[in-house]
């Protein structure tokens, strides 16, 4: 899943760096779902994990809220976990408010992090599948 964090009604969204070992590049906090959660419950804990926010998560309804992107893309460790014959790796978006004063405290997945202007957010992050998402789930909650 992908979660996007916002802040001062909407106008900055955080992008964290993710660490060298783990690409080096900028992105939204992201995660996998585990045995047993819900995708909404997945995206709770992994914002909570990766920057220290615990807050309610609501996933708005409709086609803005995921995007697939090809397996091809995972490394070879990662295309290993999926069953055979997968080729589209599906994703869930949220979009959280957090608190104005807020900033988050990384985990060991991340090495910096900052704030951009909501219009400027999606290209920051170096993936386009989830810039197209951010740009789709912030028109389609505003």
């Amino acid at each position: 899943m992908a979660i996007f964090v916002a802040r001062r009604d909407r106008s900055e969204i955080l992008v964290v760096h993710r660490c060298p070992q783990n690409g080096s590049y900028w992105h939204t906090i992201a995660g996998g779902v585990e045995a047993g959660e819900t995708a909404l419950e997945a995206a709770r804990r992994e914002l909570h994990e990766e920057t220290g926010l615990d807050t309610e998560i609501v996933q708005p309804a409709g086609s803005a809220t995921e995007l697939w992107y090809p397996l091809s893309e995972e490394p070879a460790e990662r295309r290993a976990l999926y069953a055979p014959g997968v080729e589209q790796v599906h994703v869930d978006c949220f979009i959280v408010d957090a608190p104005d004063d807020w900033e988050p405290v990384l985990d060991w997945e991340h090495d910096d992090y900052r704030w951009c202007a909501v219009d400027q957010a999606p290209d920051e992050l170096y993936w386009p599948d989830t810039a197209a998402a951010l740009r789709r789930l912030l028109a389609s909650t505003s």
